[in-house]
């Protein structure tokens, strides 16, 4: 499995995307085959599921369930730290110099990575697993406390994605130096995609998937409307929405720190560690949601944008024209603000007219 448990998910979006209740209302339909069907199951340590509308023809219920399976039990088994016998796994113990072969799968993961990595300044960076172990946030397990600062240099030397080489034409790749992967902030992602193209590879347009919370929906809910997607107020305590959307072939991902952390001596430290730095992210940023083509794409990029935090965040996300929308702390109250390549999806909300690039809002 990618992630043992809720601290060690390095990306965990399902704890703040929900969907509105009244988005799986069942429509009754003359043909009863045509009636949404809804499929879950277990992967990467979380649930996934999907709901959809089928098409006459089309494969039954219990050949889509398999399909969907099986797809996500090849990115686990192709990208989990929790297994020594997945890609990642073999990749991280293999000496440094020799080139490994990867499959398709493998490298497309890895290439998206590497790029966002590149556009954020290595705030992203899937090399980071040695940090997140030593911060007990990945397979080894919970820390015993906070880490030394020597101990946390000697990780720090170990991490930089600049020390990967990747031959997408060979499909291999090797390390210059003693690196290790890390893929749970963007394989969510790329899973929730590989459900969604075997849904349109079998002529299904009306479907949401989501693994972990992190989703991806196409045409429309079993209401005959768009998809309602509440993004989540940031309370450690109780769930409430801050923003609710109706959206329609996108791709859904949020990243926060205000449920996925410990604490030592009243001081609170986040599970989204900065690969520049060696330390957990301290700053009023506590909640990313972003708007994709990709499932794959917004995943890495909430996890992105959550460690560069508050105005570079900002930054970053207008110049690549992300579809983001932010949540920050000030004292006890919330303030949300968005980009400006996320307005064509506030239409009808609250939102659309209060909140903005230059005009926060506080969240009730």
């Amino acid at each position: 499995m990618i992630s043992a448990d809720k601290r060690k998910s390095h990306s965990s979006g399902w704890l703040f995307c929900i969907l509105l209740a009244l988005s799986l209302g069942l429509v009754s339909c003359s043909n009863r085959s045509l009636e949404p069907v809804k499929l879950s199951g277990h992967t990467m340590g979380t649930t996934w599921s999907a709901t959809y509308r089928p098409v006459p023809g089309g494969p039954s219920r219990e050949a889509v369930l398999q399909e969907l399976q099986s797809a996500l039990d090849a990115v686990n088994h192709s990208m989990s730290t929790y297994r020594d016998d997945s890609e990642i796994s073999r990749f991280n113990r293999a000496p440094v110099g020799q080139w490994l072969p990867v499959s398709e799968q493998f490298g497309a993961v890895l290439s998206a990575a590497l790029a966002i990595g590149k556009q954020t300044g290595g705030a992203y960076d899937v090399t980071v697993a040695p940090l997140v172990n030593l911060w007990g946030f990945g397979p080894e397990g919970p820390s015993s406390g906070v880490p030394a600062a020597v101990e946390i240099r000697q990780r720090l030397a170990a991490v930089g994605q600049q020390q990967l080489q990747l031959d997408s034409e060979q499909s291999r790749v090797k390390k210059r130096a003693p690196v290790t992967l890390d893929f749970s902030s963007i394989a969510k992602g790329y899973g929730v995609d590989q459900l969604a193209d075997y849904l349109l590879a079998q002529q299904i347009r009306d479907f949401l998937v989501e693994v972990g919370g992190e989703m991806r929906l196409a045409g429309q809910s079993p209401r005959y409307d768009n998809w309602r997607i509440a993004i989540e107020r940031p309370a450690a305590g109780g769930r409430a929405p801050a923003l609710a959307l109706e959206l329609s072939d996108i791709a859904v991902a949020t990243s926060g720190d205000y449920r996925n952390f410990f604490e030592v001596d009243g001081q609170r430290f986040s599970h989204s560690i900065d690969p520049r730095t060696g330390y957990p992210v301290a700053h009023d940023l506590v909640s990313v949601t972003v708007l994709a083509d990709t499932a794959m794409a917004a995943d890495a990029w909430a996890t992105a944008l959550i460690v560069l935090g508050g105005d570079e965040a900002m930054q970053v996300a207008s110049d690549h024209h992300l579809a983001v929308y932010f949540i920050r702390r000030q004292g006890e109250e919330f303030i949300a603000r968005h980009t400006a390549a996320l307005m064509p999806y506030l239409k009808g909300t609250d939102a659309e007219t209060t909140q903005g690039p230059s005009r926060p809002e506080r969240l009730p």
